[in-house]
């Protein structure tokens, strides 16, 4: 059985979702935000340490140890009854439900697409990933994650001003219900003037890299699905292509060289994932320069735009632990397919 952790209005679950029925496959899908208001989890051990794990939801009784392969996509966290209007109690309630859920996901002995929660949040470190990819031999814009105002104008200097700011980690942040996001952007001279501001958060740095293209490949399991993005055909995505003008910008299959497609699998494993969608650029020259790894990236955008079968090859590895095949990590990635 395969369960797929997501929100109701998830496009990328509802079109997995509707692939794996259609391949016969025996699925539950569950939002965090159904408990406990929606359904109830009961977790038992006996004094031998036996354990049982039921979810009870949508009139269903759910043995929670036949789960052979989770897919954790995007669930929203637990919300507490509606009978509980004290804040801080519903605060309190719903940040005990998430830590139970997250227990009891963590019983589960089985594989996790893209990986366990705590392996996820060491791969979106952008740190650990550009350490990572170094050793494995990608070409790295020459980066600074500082929150020293000194550190960021020698860095400035030695490159003529010519560079890029992102965050660290958090893309946006919400004010008064209103959510305002922070994408990659050139450093301009006004930037230069406010430097001092670097003493209160750390920010990302990078030398500009000069694009012909950029790239999105998509790593699932050992399966590699590369596209084209011609953001330099569009003022607007010039920058950060995620500003999109699918009416400018022309998205194809990409034909990456063997050893590079290698070493994205081996960056994906190294990392301890199933998946992930990686960021690069190649330059006029023909250079190809690494810029980070998402490790639950969005792909439905880049599929419908190419052709790329990223959904059947996701569908493959959701069901390769359902087949009752309990293998290491290695040999389900195997079973995910080979190259796009």
């Amino acid at each position: 059985m395969i369960l797929i952790l997501t929100e109701p209005r998830d496009a990328h679950a509802n079109h997995v979702e509707t692939r794996l029925r259609e391949r016969g496959a025996e699925l539950v899908r569950f939002d965090w935000a159904q408990f406990p208001s929606e359904a109830e989890v009961s977790l038992a051990y006996t004094p031998l340490g036996a354990s049982a794990c039921t979810l009870r939801v949508g009139g269903e009784s759910i043995d929670l140890q036949r789960v052979a392969t989770v897919w954790d996509r995007r669930p929203q966290n637990p919300v507490a009854h509606a009978e509980l209007t004290d804040g801080a109690i519903r605060a309190h309630v719903e940040k005990e439900c998430k830590i139970f859920v997250q227990d009891v996901w963590s019983c589960l002995d089985c594989p996790w697409v893209p990986a366990p929660r705590s392996v996820i949040f060491r791969a979106h470190l952008k740190a650990v990933q550009l350490k990572l990819a170094g050793e494995l031999g990608f070409e790295l814009p020459p980066t600074l994650v500082t929150n020293s105002p000194e550190d960021f104008l020698e860095f400035y200097r030695e490159h003529n001003g010519n560079l890029i700011s992102k965050v660290i980690g958090l893309p946006s942040i919400v004010r008064d219900e209103t959510t305002f996001s922070r994408f990659t952007k050139l450093v301009s001279k006004r930037d230069v003037g406010h430097a001092g501001a670097l003493r209160f958060c750390p920010v990302i740095f990078q030398a500009c890299v000069p694009k012909r293209l950029e790239l999105r490949i998509t790593v699932v399991g050992r399966a590699v699905f590369a596209a084209e993005i011609h953001s330099q055909e569009s003022n607007q995505t010039r920058v950060d292509w995620r500003h999109y003008d699918h009416f400018q910008t022309r998205y194809l299959p990409h034909a990456l060289p063997p050893d590079l497609e290698q070493r994205c699998v081996q960056l994906v494993e190294r990392l301890g994932l199933y998946y992930g969608a990686i960021d690069m650029a190649l330059t006029p020259d023909g250079r190809y320069v690494f810029f980070e790894i998402n490790p639950n990236g969005q792909y439905l955008w880049i599929e419908l735009a190419t052709g790329l079968p990223i959904s059947d090859a996701l569908c493959d590895l959701l069901m390769a632990g359902s087949s009752g095949d309990r293998t290491t990590a290695h040999g389900l990635q195997a079973r995910a397919g080979g190259r796009s």
